[in-house]
């Protein structure tokens, strides 16, 4: 019995091509804080999106693309860095917690279709997640403790991140309809 291998459709290859290209985009665009290494980032509102659009599996894919174009040095991290350098500092870890928020969010969007507040908790504890891997990075790489890396990395970015939830949840559904049409 002979079995085909499974392959990305063109849809599906143009889909997290273009969110990789948005996270390219708009992932370099950040604000920095004067008390923080780490900026308010754009990142974070294309991957709620990006879950909407391309579900858990794409979506966690092309942010693992969007990870390897700026380890390699392509300026698309926050404040137009890149490079390996960027990935070990302080901000490292929000970095790598992101994969964990498109696993997480995407679950819940892709198992609780149209249910929105199961969406909301998704996100919600994807960006715990991402919260958690980058205060511990972030705690170490400055060597302070676990709660000031949380008054430095968590807290006050919390208020911005719920409302980029929201703009998610209002408008990811209709994006997600728009593409499957």
């Amino acid at each position: 019995m002979e079995t085909k291998a499974k392959f990305l459709t063109t849809k599906q290859m143009t889909l997290i091509a273009l969110m990789t290209a948005l996270t390219c985009i708009l992932g370099p665009l950040s604000i920095p804080l004067p008390f923080s290494p780490v900026p308010i980032s754009f990142t974070n509102l294309v991957l709620y999106f990006s879950v909407f659009v391309l579900g858990t599996k794409f979506s966690t894919i092309s942010y693992i693309v969007y990870l390897l174009i700026g380890l390699v040095g392509l300026p698309v991290f926050s404040g137009f860095s890149g490079g390996p350098a960027k990935v070990a500092g302080p901000t490292g870890g929000y970095l790598l917690g992101f994969v964990f928020l498109t696993v997480i969010a995407g679950f819940f969007v892709e198992h609780f279709k149209g249910k929105l507040s199961f969406a909301v908790l998704g996100m919600v504890l994807g960006t715990i997640v991402c919260y958690l891997f980058g205060t511990i990075w972030l705690s170490m790489q400055l060597n302070i403790g676990f709660v000031a890396g949380l008054g430095v990395g968590v807290f006050p970015y919390i208020p911005g991140d719920l409302v980029k939830i929201a703009i998610a949840c209002i408008i990811g559904p209709k994006i997600r309809r728009a593409v499957v049409r």
